[in-house]
């Protein structure tokens, strides 16, 4: 299975070069408070993609971002809840932060993620899909090049890019108003809309499986588990719907900065735009993947939607 690194470059320059364009032609800049914050934060990130890859690299499993992805959010957004003074913006971010990172948790739990050896548990399909395939099989070297720099540092920037509405936000004075309060609104319909698509695609997968287990063939299997992969309930109206409510999720989170006075148009963004490019990638690789495997999926990819909930 052949990977983008063509996309995977972009997604690194945009963090390297677009971010700092955007921060200093549109600002805000940030004051020494929240520098300071940014300062921890980023010791933080810089400690996690440390783990991920010594760790990736000595067990071979590299989902160790996987399993962080959900848990430093709550933490860096928490942060900054406590070093902006507990602002009611703040702590109504960190609580949506929370809960989203808890759904998150037990959605990759249930799936043998974690382990009390937080370095173990079960990897990513995807990873080994991608590590079997050009240009990283048999090349040792350039896998760990991806992992370092890609798997470990990238997504790291990124986790922490996607809670800088926060950070912009954390010496506002402006009052917790209605763009707030449809921003919360948003972010909650979201992480509901994700909790459904992903229970659905855990009923349908464990009950797949639990039929192939005991000896059947996909073939024999009754509709709609023949075809080999979800076609029913938010499944049916798109393609990744997990997807599209985790994108819907950050845009949300990033109007907060906008109800806290910086601007309909902030710096900030830059996460969240980031992460809508990620799951183009993301999606790309799960469809090829899926294509490669069941031979109904390319018309049900004609048919369906790949984010937006309609047919």
């Amino acid at each position: 299975m052949k990977m983008n690194i063509p996309l995977m470059g972009t997604l690194i320059g945009l963090s390297l070069i677009v971010c700092p364009i955007l921060y200093f032609t549109v600002g805000p800049a940030l004051d020494p408070r929240q520098l300071d914050t940014l300062k921890t934060l980023g010791i933080i990130a810089a400690c996690s993609a440390a783990f991920c890859f010594i760790a990736g690299e000595l067990t071979g499993n590299n989902s160790q971002m996987d399993k962080l992805w959900s848990l430093l959010p709550i933490a860096y957004v928490w942060l900054i809840a406590f070093k902006g003074g507990f602002s009611t913006r703040l702590v109504v971010m960190a609580i949506l932060a929370t809960v989203w990172g808890i759904r998150l948790t037990f959605n990759f739990a249930r799936k043998g993620a974690y382990r009390l050896k937080f370095w173990e548990g079960n990897e990513d399909y995807r990873w080994s899909v991608v590590r079997s395939g050009p240009p990283f099989k048999g090349n040792k070297a350039a896998w760990m090049l991806f992992d370092l720099f890609f798997i470990s540092i990238y997504q790291n920037v990124l986790v922490l890019l996607i809670t800088f509405p926060a950070l912009v936000s954390m010496t506002s004075s402006a009052p917790f108003g209605w763009v707030d309060a449809v921003a919360a609104v948003f972010m909650l319909g979201f992480i509901l809309y994700e909790t459904i698509a992903d229970e659905q695609q855990w009923v349908f997968q464990t009950g797949k499986w639990a039929m192939i287990n005991a000896g059947q063939k996909l073939e024999d299997l009754p509709e709609p588990y023949n075809k080999g992969f979800n076609t029913t309930g938010l499944w049916k109206l798109s393609r990744h719907p997990n997807y599209f409510a985790e994108q819907g999720t950050w845009i949300a989170f990033y109007i907060f900065s906008i109800g806290a006075g910086i601007g309909v148009f902030n710096w900030s963004i830059i996460g969240a735009l980031l992460l809508v490019v990620l799951f183009l990638g993301s999606s790309a690789l799960s469809e090829q993947i899926s294509a490669s495997k069941y031979p109904e999926y390319d018309s049900y990819c004609k048919s369906v939607s790949k984010f937006f909930p309609w047919r």
